[in-house]
């Protein structure tokens, strides 16, 4: 497709083919907004694409698929609708054109082109931190990998990058990594976590580790990777509940390999030249419950907003924000709305939307900052309290409010957690 000057401006690019993405074009599409998805891969499905495990697809199709059977059944739907693509396409710059059009400059082989669009919905999702961000010293040597291309080798190049592995982070990805390294027949020597408790899902806990026996070492930290040519071992410390070590608890443990599973950051470069408020906490922008970022016209789904625990939460997530993008582009059902903040007080790490209006349904997604038990979530301006069991920095809280439950509030709401 010819890109330059050949076509009107679109009414919606979504920039990132993963499950946001996809799943916001396709629903751009069906509300008859003319689309384009941009996809900086030579193929569609993001991640997913990648995961052979399952635990994909049980809400949005309601069945247990594996990571690439999600994908393709997206991408699947994705071409039928023959919506506009460029994939091998790098969005290298966006511009604010007037107040009504932005433009995109995108790289591909052909060349640059430039792209004039209504709306963005911006989907790319979040990328892993690696070595030089976490703090670990010792030997430039051969078999230090992020989780994520320990995943690429295996799964899609059909490598095994090691045979006694040690996992750095207990996040999901790290602790299906380890599931997925015994299964070929490594060795997982242990995954360590400097946090007093494992950082993933409880399910992934006791599938990936505890029905495999792979140790988990809490409180405890990797300071060193050493090796002469190749990984030989990682020297760890017990830290103190600040994160400090302890002396004379060091401890060496015998490894080819080191898988780091330390923590997605949303990827927002582009936002940020654009100048895009940044929630300190998600490292995603600000968002009100429309997915509307701090500019007008851009939209944001999916992990580059917040880091999801589900990946059918971040095609919700499209799928909320495209129609929004149709409500924001129908300008004969734009509502003048006033924007509530949402303070964050005892135990809340991170709520996502950060505003919202009390004029419509919304879903809170919601981060505690420490473990508890027995607590109640509450919001005292709606007279609001949820008991729940259980609460951990891991696992996500999605909590609806109705627009009936906001009647009334004009002014800030604050989230807490109480016991």
């Amino acid at each position: 497709m010819n890109i330059d000057g050949s076509v009107p401006p679109f009414d919606c690019v979504v920039i990132g083919g993963g499950a946001a993405g996809l799943a916001g074009a396709l629903e751009t599409h069906r509300l008859g907004l003319q689309t384009l998805l941009i996809e900086n891969n030579d193929r569609l499905g993001g991640i997913p694409f990648q995961c052979i495990h399952p635990g994909f697809g049980l809400f949005h199709y309601k069945e247990d698929l594996t990571g690439t059977e999600f994908a393709e059944r997206f991408i699947k739907s994705f071409h039928e609708q023959n919506i506009s693509c460029i994939s091998g396409g790098h969005v290298c710059s966006i511009y604010q054109e007037s107040s009504h059009l932005k433009q995109i400059k995108v790289v591909t082989q052909q060349g640059i082109h430039t792209i004039q669009t209504k709306t963005i919905l911006y989907a790319t999702g979040a990328r892993e931190r690696h070595l030089f961000e976490t703090g670990i010293t010792g030997d430039r040597v051969s078999g230090i990998f992020t989780a994520g291309e320990a995943q690429t080798m295996m799964d899609v190049d059909g490598i095994m990058p090691g045979n006694r592995i040690c996992i750095i982070g207990s996040g999901d990805i790290g602790l299906i990594m380890a599931r997925r390294f015994a299964l070929e027949g490594a060795t997982v020597v242990g995954v360590v976590e400097m946090m007093p408790y494992a950082t993933g899902l409880t399910r992934n806990i006791v599938q990936c580790l505890h029905d495999f026996n792979i140790p988990l070492f809490t409180s405890t930290k990797v300071q060193e990777i050493r090796g002469t040519h190749h990984v030989e071992q990682v020297r760890t410390v017990a830290v103190d509940a600040s994160g400090v070590p302890i002396k004379g608890t060091e401890k060496i443990i015998s490894c080819d390999m080191v898988a780091l599973a330390t923590g997605l950051i949303p990827y927002t470069e582009k936002l940020q030249e654009l100048g895009v408020q940044i929630d300190p906490c998600t490292r995603g922008p600000m968002v009100t419950e429309e997915f509307q970022s701090s500019l007008p016209g851009i939209f944001v789904a999916g992990n580059a907003l917040t880091i999801n625990d589900y990946v059918d939460d971040a095609a919700a997530q499209g799928i909320n924000a495209a129609q929004n993008i149709h409500q924001y582009i129908d300008t004969t059902t734009q509502q003048t709305k006033q924007w509530i903040t949402i303070t964050k007080q005892r135990n809340i790490r991170l709520v996502v939307p950060q505003m919202i209006s009390a004029q419509d349904d919304v879903i809170l997604y919601i981060r505690v900052q420490q473990p508890e038990t027995r607590v109640h979530l509450c919001i005292p301006e709606l007279g609001l309290s949820v008991k729940k069991k259980k609460v951990t920095p891991s696992e996500m809280i999605k909590l609806s409010l109705s627009k009936k439950q906001l009647e009334g509030i004009t002014d800030t709401i604050s989230l807490e957690i109480n016991p």
